[in-house]
């Protein structure tokens, strides 16, 4: 792998940013040094510089902006325009653009920007704020393969990450983007069955959310499909059988397909605006 010497720089420093810019320093990616940041928020500033220390920290972007050579776009879709707005005119050739803010189309960011800059838009899910997230990013036409590979490394230092086309990205916020809240879902209400069942409530918790970790890893690293783990722990007539009944006669299994198809479109309204 070759040695990444590019700067990266934030517009925003909030959570996400954070994350990121955290995972790139602690995995070696880049010294602190290669990080800048920016945010209108002191306290978002002093968290930023608090959790990566030796980053350079800004109350305005135009440090990012003449500096970095990659501009990570770290901020709400409802500021997005206006942020585009100051960038347009002060975007060089050498420099990628990067946005992380949900919903905001590359459509949107490339008719804001010189003709030939070079765009790639993320999608990731807060997993990341603990090195276990799960990312994909779809590029402009003018990005190159090197920028793709650039972001990459960036997110892997979180986490894992995908390329995907842009037509995609709604279904990867139904999925991944929102998924973390259904497997929350899943794991409080199988803690409040354990805790009903008379274990104290915070070993349910704590059962419940391993369990789900295991699970999770045991379907990563064997290979086997889900069905087929199910079935491994399904013996006719015991107490898994018994809980899969009645997960199917609430439609429990259904429901968490439905949470991601329903998120998946209003992922694709929020998307026409």
């Amino acid at each position: 792998m070759s040695e990444f010497t590019k700067s990266v720089g934030f517009v925003g420093a909030g959570r996400m940013a954070t994350a990121l810019a955290r995972g790139c320093v602690e995995s070696g990616l880049v010294s602190a040094e290669q990080v800048l940041a920016s945010d209108p928020s002191l306290e978002a500033r002093q968290a930023f510089a608090e959790q990566v220390a030796g980053v350079e920290v800004f109350d305005t972007s135009e440090p990012i902006l003449s500096r970095a050579d990659i501009i990570v776009l770290a901020i709400k879709p409802q500021v997005m325009s206006s942020v585009l707005e100051n960038l347009g005119s002060q975007i060089a050739e050498h420099q990628l653009v990067v946005s992380i803010a949900a919903g905001v189309t590359l459509s949107t960011i490339t008719e804001a920007l010189p003709a030939k800059a070079r765009i790639i838009r993320v999608m990731p899910n807060t997993p990341c704020l603990v090195g276990e997230g799960v990312s994909c990013f779809s590029r402009a036409k003018e990005a190159t393969d090197e920028d793709a590979e650039d972001v990459r490394r960036v997110l892997e230092s979180v986490g894992h990450a995908y390329e995907v086309t842009e037509e995609q990205l709604d279904a990867v916020t139904g999925l991944s983007g929102s998924g973390p809240a259904f497997i929350y879902q899943v794991i409080e209400s199988m803690a409040k069955g354990g805790a009903q069942m008379g274990l104290p409530a915070e070993l349910a918790l704590k059962l419940a959310a391993q369990t789900a970790r295991g699970a999770a890893q045991m379907v990563l690293a064997t290979g086997r499909s889900p069905i087929e783990l199910r079935e491994q722990v399904t013996s006719p007539g015991g107490t898994t059988v018994a809980g899969l009944d009645a997960l199917a006669k609430l439609r429990g299994a259904e429901a968490f397909c439905e949470a991601v198809v329903v998120a998946t479109r209003r992922s694709q309204e929020l998307g026409r605006g």
